[in-house]
Formats: C-alpha cells, sequence, structure tokens
C-alpha cells in the first residue's frame, strides 16, 4: 500500500511538473507574434493553359510542374518588378496576380483598396513575360480599377471605373468607354450593388465571351433605393459616407441586362423588365457559340428559372425551372458541357443538395443520391465524363473530394474520409492540390494525380503541430445529445488538458448558428480562434460549439425549419446546449457562458433574453437585433416581407426582450459596418437603458463587421477575455 503511495504520489509531481512546463498561451502570441500561423503556399493558382502550378516566392512568381514539382522558371522576377517600376513596386506590394488563357501575361493588381466583402479597387499593371515589359491597364491619373480581367485572346483588359464598364487595348493602348451614365449612388455598370454583392455572391457584373467579341454587363438603377448613412470619425469636422442599402420589404435596385458587341462598338438589351421585382444572381456564357445563360430568381427566392438566349436573335428558352415551397439555394455555378446540349449544377430539390445533369428540355437526371450532401463541384472530366465533387457522404462533420461517373456509377473515394478537404485541380484534371485538416490537426497542403496517388507535400504544418505540442494544445472531441423535443444536435467540445472529471468547470458556448451554416467540422478553419479557446482552456474554461437546428449540412428538412420563424429554434437549441452541460457532473451549472459574432451575436443575445438565467456571461459582437433593419435578400429569403411576416421579425428580435436580459452582458460593434449596421447596437442599447438592465458595452469608430486592422483584433480579444475572467 505504502509502495502504491509512494508511485501516485511521484505521479502526480509528475503531472503537476508536465503542467508548469508547458508554455502559457497568450493574446500576443494570436494576434500579433505570429507564434501559431499557419503554413500555406502563398499565391498557388493552377495555370490556365498547362499541368503547371504557380506560387509567389521571394525571387518572385514561379512556375512549377504538377508531376514533378520541378521548378520550371521564374516568370515575373522580383528583382525585374522592381527595376522596371524605379523602385516602386516589388513582388511585397502586389496583391493579387492572374494569367491570361495563353500563359504569356500577367496581370498585377497594386495598391488594392477593400470596398465590401468581395470587392475591391487597385492599379492594374500588364507583364509580357515573352517581351519583360510592364504596361499599365490605364492611366493611373483616371483613379483606380475594379475587376481588371483579360479577354480570352489576351489582348485586351476589362474593368470598372467609377461606375461604368471600359475596355482597355493592350496592343495600341487604346480605352475604350463601354459606359457613360454610370453615377454613384444612382448607375452602376459591371458591377454589382451592395446586397447583390453580400447576399448574392455577384460582384463582377460583366463576363468575356470564349471568343472575346462580346462582353455581357449588368446595369444596377439604383435612384430608388434607400440611402444608408454612417459616420467616419477623426476629423474636425466628422465625414458621412452614404450608400444604398435595400432592407426588407423596401425597393430593389432595378436591373437591366445587356452584352456590348466589339464589332459593332454598341450594346444591346437583353430584354428583361427592369421593372420586375425579381433578382438575376447569374450571367454567363454556354458553351454554344453566342449563347447567354441567365439565371432569374423571384423576389421571394422560391422559383428560379435558367434562359438560354440566342445571339443576336435574343431568342429566349427556359432550359431549368426549380419551384419549392421555402427557399432554394441557388447554384454557385452552372456548368455547360462541350457537347451544347447538357449542362450540371446542383440541387436540394430531393431534399439534400446532390448533382443533376439535364439537357435544354429540362430532362434531369441524378448524378448523386443519399442522405447526405454535396458541397460543391470541383472539375468535370469531359472526355472520361467523370465529376470531381465534395462532399459529407462519409460523415456530416467530414468533407471529402469523390469522383464518380456522369452515369451515377464508379463512385470513388479520393481523400481520406476522416477529415474536413478542399482541392484545386490543374487546368487538365490530371492533377490537384489537396488541403485536409481534421478537429485537432492543422492541414497539409500536397500535390496528387488524379487517381488519387499522393505525389508530394507542399506544406505540412510540421512547426505548427510541434508549436502546439510545446504549448500544451488540448484534444477537441465530438459531442452529440438530444433534446427534449427529441432532436439529436452535434458539437464539439475542448476541456483543460489536466482535466479532472471529479472537478467543476466553467464553460463558455460559442454560436453562429444562421441558416445553412456549419461550425462543427471534423477540420481547423477558424484557427486563431481555435488558438484562442485553447488559451482559455488553459485558465480552466471548457469550450464548446453546436450546431442547432436551421444549420447545414443535414439536408433541407433539418436547414428549412425555420422558415418564416428564424431565431427561435435556434435560439431554444442554445439553450438546450446550456441545460445539456448543466447535466454534466463536471460543469458547473451556475458559470455557463456564451458568444458569437454577427448572426452568433443576435443568437446569443436572444438565448440570454430567452434563457431565464441560464447563462451567467453573454458577449455579442456585430449582432443583428432587429431583423427589419437587416438586408432584404438575406432577411426575406427566411422571413418574406415584414408586412407578410410581421410576427416572425418581432418575436425574435432582441430588442423586444430587453426586459427578459439577465446576467452579465457585453456588446462590441464597429461603428463603419455596412454589412450590420451600429443601428442594430444603437436600438439595443436604447432598449437595455429603457429596461435598466446593467450592461457592458464597447465600440470600434471607423471599423466594419469584421473589426479588424492594426491592433484592433488584439484589442477586441483582450477586451473578451478580460470579461470572460471577470465574469464568468
Amino acid at each position: 500500500m505504502k509502495k502504491l503511495t509512494v508511485i501516485l504520489f511521484i505521479f502526480a509531481i509528475f503531472a503537476g511538473w508536465t503542467q508548469a512546463q508547458t508554455q502559457q498561451i497568450t493574446l500576443e502570441d494570436i494576434w500579433e507574434k505570429g507564434t501559431f500561423r499557419p503554413d500555406y503556399v502563398p499565391g498557388f493558382q493552377s495555370m490556365p493553359l498547362s499541368d503547371c502550378y504557380t506560387v509567389v516566392s521571394r525571387s518572385g512568381i514561379d512556375k512549377h510542374l504538377f508531376a514533378t514539382g520541378e521548378l520550371m522558371e521564374t516568370l515575373m522576377k522580383s528583382t525585374r518588378l522592381t527595376e522596371l517600376t524605379e523602385g516602386r513596386i516589388n513582388i511585397r506590394t502586389v496583391d493579387e496576380y492572374s494569367f491570361d488563357a495563353q500563359e504569356k501575361k500577367i496581370l498585377l493588381a497594386i495598391e488594392q483598396e477593400v470596398i465590401y466583402r468581395r470587392s475591391s479597387k487597385a492599379f492594374y499593371y500588364v507583364y509580357d513575360i515573352q517581351k519583360d515589359t510592364l504596361i499599365s491597364v490605364a492611366d493611373t491619373q483616371l483613379g483606380k480599377q475594379s475587376f481588371a480581367t483579360f479577354s480570352p485572346q489576351g489582348d485586351k483588359v476589362a474593368f470598372v471605373r467609377d461606375n461604368n464598364l471600359f475596355i482597355s487595348d493592350l496592343n495600341t493602348g487604346e480605352e475604350t468607354q463601354i459606359t457613360t451614365d454610370g453615377k454613384y449612388n444612382h448607375i452602376i455598370n459591371g458591377m454589382a450593388d451592395w446586397v447583390y454583392e453580400e447576399e448574392l455572391s455577384l460582384a463582377q457584373a460583366f463576363a468575356w465571351s470564349p471568343d472575346g467579341s462580346k462582353i455581357a454587363y449588368y446595369r444596377f438603377d439604383e435612384s430608388e433605393v434607400k440611402q444608408f448613412s454612417m459616420t467616419l470619425w477623426g476629423e474636425l469636422y466628422p465625414e458621412e459616407y452614404t450608400y444604398k442599402y435595400p432592407k426588407p420589404g423596401e425597393a430593389n435596385s432595378k436591373i437591366s441586362l445587356f452584352y456590348y458587341d466589339l464589332n459593332t462598338q454598341k450594346s444591346y438589351d437583353l430584354g428583361f423588365d427592369p421593372n420586375e421585382d425579381c433578382y438575376y444572381p447569374r450571367i454567363f456564357w454556354s458553351a454554344v457559340p453566342n449563347q447567354l445563360i441567365v439565371m432569374k430568381l423571384n423576389r421571394k427566392q422560391t422559383e428560379m428559372q435558367i434562359f438560354a438566349i440566342d445571339l443576336p436573335q435574343l431568342a429566349k428558352k427556359v432550359i431549368y425551372n426549380e419551384n419549392l415551397s421555402v427557399w432554394i439555394d441557388i447554384p454557385e455555378e452552372v456548368l455547360f458541357l462541350q457537347d451544347g446540349k447538357r449542362f450540371l449544377f446542383t440541387s436540394e430539390r430531393e431534399g439534400y443538395n446532390h448533382i443533376y445533369i439535364s439537357d435544354y428540355n429540362q430532362k434531369l437526371t441524378p448524378v448523386t443520391t443519399g442522405e447526405w450532401e454535396v458541397a460543391e463541384i470541383l472539375y468535370i472530366d469531359q472526355k472520361e465524363q467523370k465529376i470531381y465533387y465534395l462532399s459529407n457522404e462519409s460523415g456530416i462533420h467530414n468533407r471529402d473530394l469523390y469522383v464518380i461517373g456522369f452515369n451515377g456509377k464508379k463512385k470513388q473515394l479520393l481523400s481520406s474520409g476522416n477529415g474536413w478537404s478542399t482541392a484545386e485541380f490543374s487546368t487538365t484534371g490530371s492533377f490537384y492540390k489537396l488541403s485536409t485538416s481534421d478537429l485537432n490537426t492543422p492541414p497539409v497542403h500536397a500535390i496528387y494525380d488524379k487517381k488519387g496517388k499522393q505525389l508530394r507535400v507542399l506544406a505540412d504544418n510540421g512547426s505548427l503541430k510541434n508549436k502546439m505540442k510545446e504549448y500544451g494544445f488540448s484534444q477537441k472531441e465530438m459531442i452529440n445529445f438530444q433534446t427534449a423535443e427529441g432532436t439529436t444536435l452535434y458539437g464539439w467540445m475542448l476541456k483543460p488538458l489536466d482535466f479532472d472529471a471529479n472537478k467543476k468547470y466553467p464553460v463558455l458556448i460559442y454560436c453562429y448558428g444562421g441558416p445553412g451554416s456549419q461550425e462543427v467540422m471534423n477540420g481547423m478553419r477558424r484557427m486563431n480562434d481555435d488558438f484562442w479557446y485553447q488559451m482559455l482552456a488553459q485558465k480552466g474554461y471548457i469550450v464548446v460549439c453546436v450546431d442547432g437546428r436551421g444549420t447545414g449540412a443535414r439536408g433541407a428538412d433539418f436547414k428549412k425549419q425555420v422558415y418564416l420563424n428564424m431565431g427561435k429554434m435556434e435560439a431554444e437549441d442554445q439553450i438546450n446546449v446550456a441545460k445539456y452541460l448543466q447535466s454534466l457532473p463536471y460543469v458547473d451549472a451556475q458559470r455557463i457562458g456564451i458568444w458569437g459574432w454577427s448572426f452568433g451575436g443576435y443568437l446569443s443575445t436572444l438565448a440570454m433574453m430567452k434563457g431565464e438565467g441560464i447563462f451567467k456571461a453573454v458577449i455579442a459582437v456585430a449582432p443583428v437585433t432587429n431583423w427589419r433593419y437587416y438586408d432584404n435578400i438575406y432577411t426575406e429569403r427566411f422571413l418574406t416581407t415584414p408586412e407578410e411576416n410581421p410576427k416572425g421579425y418581432d418575436d425574435n428580435s432582441p430588442i423586444f426582450f430587453a426586459d427578459q436580459a439577465s446576467g452579465n452582458y457585453l456588446l462590441i460593434h464597429g461603428t463603419a459596418d455596412d454589412n450590420v449596421h451600429f443601428q442594430n447596437a444603437i436600438e439595443l442599447v436604447m432598449a437595455l437603458n429603457e429596461a435598466g438592465f446593467q450592461y457592458e458595452q464597447f465600440f470600434y469608430p471607423n471599423k466594419n463587421h469584421f473589426i479588424y486592422g492594426g491592433n484592433t483584433r488584439l484589442h477586441l480579444y483582450k477586451k473578451m477575455t478580460d470579461f470572460i475572467l471577470k465574469n464568468l
């Protein structure tokens, strides 16, 4: 007995010594020093013509063979770039680059300025690889350009400047102005308005035809869209930034669709009624010469049509139509086969997102089926009639690479079947770069051949893995439980490294929960937040995340049950998470907190107000507090309009439940948030003041929805950490 006691005593000392030797994570490690910065492949791009890829190195833009990794040549040397610009530009100042289709020229974006989430403007230059020359796409004195894009022949570049569409001839230097009526906050040509960019993922609103003879483009008439203003601080008299932002039930831009013919130098209207209250989420060219494809969505977002338009006759034909009782998640791409008769896309029409092939007469053939979801089509091998795609067939928390025949046969798993993968294919489809992580392992980036054989590793994050060991990272574990309503929910849990089941621990819940989202995945995605959670675990906290009803990866029925009542089930499920945690013997039932950002901030706030005191501490960053204040495409997709569904808006808006607030509450918002307006925070503050509820608030002047830049992220996470340590 004495011997056993001595052994246990020695083990306890050793365990304590080991814990003491573990380095402590600091916020500076995460946000300032880059201690846990992951490895990646800078500037990786598959080249448009050959089985080669490029990366950005200190020497410049390097070209490698996919097959062997051999460095073929440095296509643009950093030293030469500096010489050509008399020291103004070097490889570190290049924000983006792209190749023409012949791989003879490189388009460089310099001094890039972010406009909104998917838009920017920059000075663009073209480097001719063979001639070793550099020219400006446009006169820099006229201002920066947006969405500069090579023509298919590489002899021209189209771009948007000052809300108008232009073409620059690289051989002559001549600039052609396609549109002339562009005006800020009135008319936009070739570039999307704010709400299309944010909610339909359409920012560049023009496309070259495959033969380079035409450009299809959008014209947005914002004249009747109401304006929103934000104050920008810093000058003696602060400035007002005003832009068009349509809220639920309000007017949208009127859309006209055109194509410009470079031979006739004229624009032609495609004949869609600009006064029709609908959306045009996508416009692109098919494999048929001079054929445009236009996707149309009704305002309720329950009916989608795809039109084929033959030019110049403008004959329209509906080649696909989809009607659902609830919203349609539009496919990111519609991919046309070279036979000119068929196209591929994904749809939830049968309850799960799957791949379909359709002909122009709407004869539909499913390629994939089952109670799992296709996430993305990556590559179509038309010669071998194979489709490469990502799905969660191996488990709702996984994302794997598969290949399948056009006929739905000979399906093959190409990735591990136990992790989260993304892939980028070479132009011929013979090779691809696969990036795979799992719940506790940072991504490995490697090159594979099309049969799934790994050829070599580009970056394995070995250094980060060693850092994770050095700092004593704990292992996340998957959890699940059943709610009182009988719904099984899945999540992950992170415990302290020295976890003792006989102790009681405080718990911080992270939530997002927006329709179709997924935070519980078998991969490391929000890595800086993961490092922060590890820091909290070192300080004795358990961190938990659970995807509730309305989230993605589990089919349309699970996702769309929140329709017309967004927020109700989502908040109930985060309260259910807290109740489940209270049932665990190692959880301190009186010390459960919750935090979230954007929809997650909305959800953490609403769950706190409806949770009857179950949450001791709550943090909301940039939350929506009333869906009447958010944009119409997103909000009407799930709630329809306030006139049609007032209860859906009011029954789950935090400002109407301020008198039920409890616990310790921290509200954070950027004053220049173009997405979730600062108005949301102000309205909630007024409601909380009226209710007599005491809380903390912190606002970041001139910061947008992402609250970053300079020292901001470090400051933000210090603010949140201090609040948690004090109140949880």
